[in-house]
């Protein structure tokens, strides 16, 4: 491993942490907030946020995003507006069992994408690391029991997961492709999509908030609004940016085989669920993936 593709693994391990994080409160709070008002006002406040510190940088780069065009609202789309908007959609109408296995399909079809857009196909010891992985994550998400596994059904909420999860591949698939166009700071990235992103939320926020209202002004629910904002948009969308440029979209891809190990460590951590046998074999079995197909050594 370089010496920059260790700092780029970081940045992906913290983001997928805190997307972990991220998904708790999407589905913690399914109740209290509607899923666009969580969307919507998560990004109004992370760019409030961010803005003052990228606006001088938006102005110094204006030529370089002024060239990438057209490439700026789409990627705004898919890893701004679409993503979240359509995770906090599902976590409304499916268990978080299911939302977790649906996004398995990510690896699966960033590394297919890579392929076909950006003519990074996989080494060998990456699709056997990727196939462990795999089976560490269904060995986690089953519990243990494959009767567990065969017995899920496909809901509505998995299906919009579904569609939340090719947004994201696209998004990270784009972002790899067009990254000859995209060559300003990080952060001035981030606030030139979250302001892209905005406006193609609202439509869809004002038709929720006229349909079903708005949300209770309560600690909890901004306490939980400022997590996404800062964390969960803030934080991970600079680390997940910068580590796909350096280490390409398909092994970015295959960290998000931790989220579940995050997911259910912050489960231990902050709900008080104890870790169980299943637990460890499968976090074993997903580490052992990760090093098996991130390892340049193994061919």
């Amino acid at each position: 491993m370089s010496a920059r593709q260790g700092p780029a693994f970081a940045g992906l391990l913290i983001a997928v942490l805190c997307w972990s994080g991220n998904a708790l409160v999407g589905r913690a709070f399914h109740d209290s907030i509607p899923p666009l008002s969580l969307s919507f006002w998560r990004w109004v406040l992370a760019t409030s946020l961010l803005l003052p510190f990228v606006a001088k940088g938006i102005w110094t780069h204006r030529a370089t995003l002024r060239a990438a065009g057209w490439r700026l609202p789409v990627l705004a789309a898919m890893g701004i507006a679409s993503y979240n908007s359509l995770l906090y959609t599902a976590a409304q109408s499916t268990e978080a069992i299911n939302l977790t296995l649906v996004n398995t399909c990510l690896p699966l079809a960033t590394f297919i994408g890579a392929g076909f857009l950006l003519g990074e196909w996989p080494l060998r010891r990456a699709w056997f690391g990727m196939a462990v992985a795999a089976g560490g994550l269904l060995y986690l998400i089953s519990r243990g029991s494959w009767q567990t596994f065969a017995s899920l059904s496909f809901q509505r909420g998995d299906l919009i997961m579904l569609l939340a999860v090719l947004a994201w591949a696209l998004y990270t698939l784009l972002l790899r492709r067009w990254a000859r166009h995209l060559l300003v700071p990080p952060l001035v990235l981030l606030g030139v999509l979250m302001l892209l992103g905005l406006p193609l939320i609202l439509p869809f926020y004002l038709l929720e908030l006229g349909r079903v209202g708005g949300f209770a002004l309560t600690p909890s629910n901004l306490a939980a609004i400022g997590y996404t904002a800062v964390f969960a948009s803030l934080v991970a969308y600079v680390g997940w940016n910068h580590g796909v440029k350096i280490v390409g979209a398909g092994r970015a891809a295959m960290v998000m085989y931790l989220m579940p190990v995050f997911t259910a460590l912050l489960g231990w951590v902050l709900l008080g669920e104890a870790l169980r046998t299943f637990h460890w074999i499968g976090g074993a079995l997903i580490f052992a993936g990760l090093l098996l197909a991130t390892r340049p050594s193994f061919r």
